[in-house]
């Protein structure tokens, strides 16, 4: 029996990327899914646009909001994973949007004591403000003019559009490692999350909290499985966020893995 997901995205005061990723979310081709946004302090914009696309979407729609005190992207996903009726969670941003087979992708990847961790491909600023002003979004239409914008530096990959690999057992890691998590792409068992209390709220400011989450939920015992060539995204050009936290968030989660490792070494 397939799962029923809840999709978790992500958002903060970009309510022109939010609307393309909700319509993308609209036209996949797994259904039994819902949406709940979780916004880290949006102004009324954003409200606005979900009430507005709450009457044209076929999936249930929920928005879960906090007052802004700065970035606290882990503490407003932990409330949205509160509400959650899902099985299953997949982690989206609010800058991203999917193909029409996203959510069937990551079902098909989906085992029981494993989490997955998708790729994205970059789109260039001039793309971004073209997809931004338009109504509505076609990846049917889109996509044939995938290779112009390759070739004119507006994506920085182009086969993963085409060409999507099946499981295997090469996509499980054998070890944490850093690279390729990206908190716009995930995805693990709600009963996963909710057993190592979702995402650790001490990390505010941008910075590291998907790699701890990815951490904490392999040291728990969960199997890290690799999603790209598969899920990957389209995530919208945007300024920088501050990185002032970075680091300290960084030594937080190297702490962590440090401890990790002395108690391996003792055992």
């Amino acid at each position: 029996m397939m799962p029923k997901v809840s999709i978790i995205l992500a958002t903060y005061n970009w309510p022109e990327a939010l609307r393309l990723s909700l319509q993308s979310l609209n036209a996949q081709t797994y259904k039994d899914f819902e949406v709940v946004i979780a916004d880290d302090g949006s102004q009324d914009a954003t409200r606005v646009l979900i009430e507005q696309q709450r009457e044209r979407v076929a999936f249930h729609l929920v928005h879960e909001w906090q007052e802004d005190k700065g970035f606290r992207k882990a503490k407003i996903l932990n409330q949205a994973i509160q509400c959650a009726r899902g099985e299953y969670l997949i982690f989206l941003d609010g800058d991203c949007i999917v193909q029409p087979d996203f959510v069937e992708q990551h079902v098909h990847l989906a085992e029981a004591g494993v989490m997955v961790t998708g790729g994205r491909i970059l789109l260039g600023p001039q793309l971004t403000a073209q997809l931004c002003q338009l109504e509505t979004w076609s990846f049917s239409d889109w996509v044939t003019q995938a290779l112009r914008h390759r070739m004119t530096g507006q994506l920085n990959k182009l086969l993963p559009l085409f060409l999507k690999l099946p499981d295997f057992k090469a996509r499980i890691y054998r070890r944490f490692e850093w690279r390729r998590i990206k908190g716009c792409n995930m995805a693990a068992w709600r009963e996963d999350v909710v057993r190592i209390d979702g995402f650790d709220e001490a990390l505010e400011g941008w910075g590291h909290e998907d790699a701890d989450f990815v951490f904490r939920l392999q040291n728990s015992g969960i199997r890290r499985k690799s999603g790209s060539w598969s899920t990957e995204v389209l995530h919208l050009w945007h300024q920088t966020a501050s990185k002032a936290q970075a680091e300290k968030n960084a030594q937080i989660v190297r702490a962590k893995i440090l401890a990790k490792s002395s108690t391996t070494a003792h055992a």
